[in-house]
């Protein structure tokens, strides 16, 4: 998804059908700050602005009677995907309206950060923040084809106490969410999700995605946090040797009945369509339905 601007419309209903789902939180929501009843769609960020040639792949959580947070990659050089990417953020206390100056929450000098999947947990309400790096200047190229070590592509988390305000160091999880023979990893892009049904309430999960074996074959899983992220695991792995699905690029969300539903790009088309679909009815760990080629959801292969 290339993108010269991203803009966050102040339309109730869009952001409400924007954020159900990922910012589910235990508790009745805040009362938010004043905003004015209605303003003109915003631009929080712009290509060629704060010292970045463009911005890609977004995120956006409501902080509940907080500010709204939109995060994306600033990509410093050019619009592709490797080089020097930091992980921006910007904050609106007026629910969109206007726009808080840039920060910057995770800086790897010349390396690439990026793919930020941010959630909220419910029983703290700290912003958890999880995003993956390349070190050593590798391209995704390299580490998919095994021309660098797999361990270069590695998983962080980070969170923040003051509604993404301030945020703490990146701390590396990666042994515990990345098997050794997986070579890309990815989490996202775009949200987690707090569960706030039955026994599994308040969990936190995370979509991701994988490649491993001679050709490098795609896959998706997810992560599991239920001490409110500060210890993971993975849950669900697919696909299994038997599917001809390449998986990658994940959303998921929890629906009314405790269940989640899972969503992936089916990269290489190797069936019919681009999208694969699947549920899971124990919180994300193992998948009830396993992912199937969704042909009626027609589209390009990008995020979905």
């Amino acid at each position: 998804m290339r993108l010269r601007a991203v803009r966050i419309s102040r339309s109730p209903a869009l952001l409400l059908a924007l954020l159900i789902g990922t910012t589910t939180a235990l508790w009745p929501a805040a009362p938010a700050h004043a905003r004015p009843a209605s303003c003109e769609p915003s631009v929080p960020y712009e290509s060629g602005t704060s010292g970045y040639h463009t911005f890609r792949i977004p995120a956006a959580l409501q902080v509940p009677g907080g500010a709204l947070l939109a995060f994306a990659e600033g990509r410093r050089d050019s619009a592709a995907d490797d080089g020097d990417i930091d992980l921006v953020l910007r904050r609106s206390l007026d629910g969109g309206c206007t726009w808080q100056p840039l920060q910057v929450v995770a800086d790897a000098g010349k390396d690439t950060v990026g793919n930020p999947a941010p959630v909220i947990d419910p029983y703290s309400g700290d912003v958890v923040l999880v995003t993956c790096r390349t070190i050593g200047g590798a391209t995704k190229r390299q580490v998919v084809v095994g021309a660098v070590a797999e361990s270069v592509r590695r998983v962080y988390v980070q969170r923040s106490t003051d509604g993404g305000l301030s945020w703490s160091p990146q701390r590396d999880i990666t042994a515990s969410v990345k098997a050794a023979d997986w070579r890309w990893y990815a989490v996202g892009p775009g949200h987690a999700a707090a569960l706030r049904h039955g026994p599994r309430r308040g969990r936190l999960l995370i979509p991701a995605n994988h490649s491993a074996g001679p050709k490098a074959r795609s896959g998706a899983h997810s992560l599991v946090s239920d001490d409110g992220g500060h210890s993971w695991r993975v849950g669900y792995l697919s696909p299994g040797a038997d599917e001809p699905l390449a998986l990658n690029e994940s959303t998921l969300t929890e629906l009314p009945d405790g269940r989640v539903y899972v969503n992936a790009r089916d990269h290489d088309r190797t069936t019919e369509g681009s999208r694969a679909d699947a549920y899971s009815a124990d919180g994300g760990l193992t998948l009830s339905v396993p992912f199937r080629p969704q042909p009626l959801i027609e589209g390009p292969v990008v995020q979905g």
